[in-house]
């Protein structure tokens, strides 16, 4: 990587053709983010027993909560994943320094919502131009690990550029073992998704990463649903598991509490990775921000076409993007 902080792991040439099904789990994966995001924002910071006394079961993007949002609005999850995704498509490749570029833009136009370690680390940035946090016992959160879907996309067909870039975009704000830990293995779970692989395959990446940190071990599962990034963890991993489809999924997640608009992205991202968009159900997209869902659904295709899996394995070929997509970027 330059001085720039630019890795050049997609090539400069046109972007390939692909498999159908394939991109349809990619444009899934980010718009899992922004759907569960929406869903759980509702939630947040609400304990189960308030979900139920207030809510009933919580399955309707409505709103409200905390921050009182408007019916299919999002918050950083989605936005900060939307910052790395306009980086990469106006760089045309991994920039670092463009996506702390695009953090800091979005910082400073007052988000609904962004978290302390977020602000602290893109506030660094902007006043010492640093690139790393310093490493930080406090830095576990699950900051770093709601904004992995570009990343895993990007890289498609290459562990070790998703396990670099993983750490690179994390460490922006959040530099703790656990946390690089967390965003390495949703990376890899979102490429096996994408991939059509089997759930018993996800579970071993899951499975994996609680062998390397144990912490991380989800069966059997307490029930805490908080920011530090092991509970996110657990909570996404147990309702994935033991869920049959994408709704049952998010529904399962959102009604956990806690901070349910992060486990909700991260479920579905990996959810949508894992079903395809078709499992998204059409009463949740059609509540979704139209701006939102137009970009997330463009970026995806994008960054999935400049990935190593399909420049290097698919003939070239100059696909074209959406016709409105040169728009829809820079929204």
């Amino acid at each position: 990587m330059s001085s720039s902080g630019r890795t050049d792991i997609a090539p400069d040439r046109p972007l390939p053709e692909a498999p159908g099904d394939l991109l349809d789990r990619a444009r899934a994966a980010f718009l899992g983010v922004a759907v569960g995001d929406a869903l759980g924002a509702t939630t947040e910071f609400m304990t189960p027993k308030e979900i139920r006394v207030k809510l009933g079961v919580h399955d309707q993007v409505t709103g409200g909560g905390w921050l009182r949002l408007k019916p299919g609005q999002v918050t950083d999850d989605t936005e900060m994943s939307l910052c790395i995704a306009r980086a990469v498509s106006d760089t045309g490749g991994w920039n670092l320094r463009a996506v702390a570029d695009a953090f800091a833009g979005w910082l400073r136009g007052k988000p609904t919502d962004v978290g302390a370690t977020c602000r602290h680390g893109i506030r660094n940035y902007m006043l010492k131009g640093r690139l790393e946090a310093p490493p930080n016992d406090g830095d576990a959160g699950n900051g770093a690990v709601m904004r992995m879907a570009p990343v895993a996309l990007l890289t498609l067909g290459d562990g070790e550029a998703l396990d670099r870039l993983a750490v690179e975009q994390a460490h922006l704000t959040h530099n703790h073992p656990l946390s690089d830990a967390a965003c390495r293995c949703v990376g890899r779970m979102v490429h096996r998704g994408v991939s059509g692989s089997a759930k018993d395959d996800l579970y071993e990446e899951a499975r994996g990463l609680a062998t390397l940190h144990p912490a991380f071990r989800f069966d059997p599962y307490h029930g805490e649903a908080s920011a530090y990034v092991v509970h996110t963890l657990q909570t996404v991993f147990h309702h994935f598991f033991v869920s049959s489809n994408f709704e049952e999924c998010l529904v399962r997640i959102v009604n956990q509490g806690g901070d349910a608009d992060t486990t909700g992205a991260i479920a579905g991202m990996i959810a949508g990775a894992f079903y395809g968009t078709s499992a998204i159900p059409g009463k949740w997209l059609r509540k979704l921000d139209e701006a939102v869902r137009s970009e997330t659904e463009a970026h995806a295709v994008r960054l999935a076409r400049m990935s190593p899996l399909l420049a290097n394995v698919w003939p070239r070929r100059n696909a074209e993007m959406p016709e409105d997509y040169e728009g829809r970027k820079g929204r």
